[in-house]
């Protein structure tokens, strides 16, 4: 029985974090290959690592503070109509994930996106709604260092200047946007009519009021932003942010470090031993650095389908040199598949729980809308590349 329990829950486990199982499983092989020996203390990046549970730890006190739940209930207050309402959530995703990353964005808004569109009546327009907000978390979080861990680890590991990277997602991130808001107003109309619903200047379904954010709970975590951005730009240590966090949440939140996603951090850590064994092994090295040479965006965007976009921008740092073009493949190899960028299985789970039976709707739509989106990006970037 105890052998049935404890399988039962390793699958539990695998299913909750399949992306960590494989990390782990990759790790392990690896270490069979090139047991472990001193060179293993050189592959994990901690100050990205530091900077991500710093980030992970801010997030989770300011949502636990109800910051996030204030701010959207205000924004559906002063909205009317269902196009309105869609195309706000939208661009508060798209804005906000480029602060507060890709998958907290997602977390935050998706939740009251679904209690607001309930009073539209339309099933395929919700589906519709939050298959662009997730597009827009994934896109609109690639312009900035802090968007997401793909991001924050390239960043890091390229010693790129924030000016130079912000430079060099601008270009995706508004042509993002500018697509995004043409989806809404010309198909979001059509959506309603396929269910019969209006579309009206009425007001819509709000949130429900909930504990006001405090300055005690708001204030602390704010200050851990600031010295987290500050080390993002390499103002300060990193280290910095690390005891910040840590020593807030210990005095005011500590709900707030047990809500961080350590199987995120652990994931990067058993991604990092995989990748420095992989470039000890010449064979191995040698045909990824074939792959990769010359073509870093297609392969990232290719590799991020199946890989997802955070263990393929780890694994292919080690073989390439092509700052830019991974960078870019990554951001855009988020599009595709619902696997391409892990935040994107967040809004998956809580519709199918929402609407369970337009799950197939959902990924219908989904798989539509990035193909779109995937393919708009990569001829912008093949037109950047021809141009330069």
């Amino acid at each position: 029985m105890s052998i049935l329990g404890h399988t039962v829950d390793i699958r539990s486990h695998i299913r909750k974090d399949p992306v960590l199982a494989v990390a782990l499983v990759l790790a392990v092989a690896s270490c069979a290959a090139v047991p472990p020996d001193a060179s293993y203390a050189g592959y994990v990046d901690l100050r990205t690592l530091g900077l991500l549970f710093s980030l992970m730890a801010v997030m989770a006190g300011l949502s636990g503070a109800g910051v996030f739940r204030v701010a959207c209930r205000r924004l559906l207050a002063s909205v009317h109509g269902p196009r309105r309402l869609a195309l706000s959530l939208v661009a508060l995703t798209f804005l906000s994930s480029m602060l507060i990353t890709n998958d907290v964005a997602l977390v935050t808004f998706v939740p009251f996106a679904l209690l607001a569109l309930a009073s539209v009546g339309s099933a395929r327009f919700t589906c519709f709604t939050v298959v662009l907000m997730t597009v827009a978390a994934n896109l609109g979080s690639m312009f900035t260092p802090v968007g997401n861990p793909q991001n924050l680890y390239l960043y890091s590991a390229s010693h790129m200047g924030i000016a130079e990277f912000l430079a060099l997602m601008a270009p995706y991130t508004a042509a993002s946007l500018a697509l995004l808001v043409a989806a809404v107003a010309l198909l979001g109309r059509a959506m309603l009519d396929a269910d019969g619903a209006a579309d009206e200047g009425e007001s819509l379904g709000g949130i429900e009021e909930g504990p006001a954010p405090t300055a005690v709970r708001v204030v602390p975590w704010l200050a851990v932003f600031a010295l987290a951005l500050a080390a993002v730009a390499r103002v300060l240590p990193y280290q910095v942010a690390v005891v910040a966090a840590i020593a807030v949440g210990v005095a005011f939140d500590r709900g707030a470090l047990a809500r961080v996603d350590y199987g995120l951090l652990l994931t990067f850590v058993a991604f990092f031993v995989f990748v420095g064994n992989m470039g000890r092994i010449e064979a191995v090295d040698a045909f990824i650095a074939r792959t990769v040479e010359g073509h870093a965006l297609a392969v990232s965007v290719v590799a991020s389908q199946v890989l997802s976009n955070v263990p393929c921008a780890i694994l292919l740092s080690g073989f390439t040199p092509d700052w830019p073009a991974l960078i870019v493949g990554t951001n855009i190899g988020g599009l595709g598949t619902l696997i391409a960028s892990m935040a994107s299985l967040i809004s998956y789970k809580q519709l199918a729980v929402w609407l369970p039976r337009e799950k197939g709707r959902y990924l219908a739509m989904f798989t539509a809308a990035n193909v779109a989106f995937l393919v708009a990006l990569a001829a912008l970037a093949a037109l950047l590349g021809a141009v330069a």
